[in-house]
C-alpha cells in the first residue's frame, strides 16, 4: 500500500512540474516583446499592450494569430519578418499572455 501511495504522489508531482513548464508566461512575453518587437514598433510595452482590451487581444491571437500578424504587419512593416518567422511562432503564447495581462481593461501596467 505504501508503494502505491508513493507512486501516486510521485506521479502527481512529476505531472505538476511538467504542466507548469508548458504554460505561457506574461513575464517571458514582456521580455520577448522588448527584445524582438519594441524597436520596430516604436512603443514601450505599456502602450503596446494597452492598444486593445483583453477580449480583443484574445480574438487577435485566436488560432495561429493570423489576425494579430495581419494587423501588426500592416501597422509596422518592419515587424513583418519577425511576425511571419519561426521565432514569433515559438514565442507567441508568451507574447499573447503579456498582451492580455496588460490590456487596456486589465488595470495592470508593465514595467517596461
Amino acid at each position: 500500500m505504501k508503494k502505491l501511495i508513493g507512486l501516486l504522489v510521485s506521479a502527481f508531482f512529476i505531472v505538476g512540474l511538467l504542466s507548469t513548464n508548458a504554460l505561457a508566461d506574461a513575464a517571458k512575453g514582456q521580455k520577448y516583446y522588448l527584445k524582438y518587437m519594441k524597436n520596430d514598433s516604436g512603443m514601450n510595452g505599456a502602450k503596446f499592450a494597452a492598444q486593445h482590451t483583453q477580449a480583443e487581444w484574445k480574438a487577435l491571437f485566436d488560432g495561429k494569430a493570423e489576425k494579430f500578424i495581419a494587423e501588426y504587419s500592416a501597422k509596422f512593416p518592419t515587424l513583418d519578418a519577425f511576425l511571419k518567422g519561426d521565432k514569433f511562432e515559438k514565442f507567441m503564447p508568451d507574447i499573447r499572455d503579456f498582451c492580455i495581462e496588460f490590456a487596456s481593461d486589465s488595470g495592470n501596467v508593465p514595467s517596461c
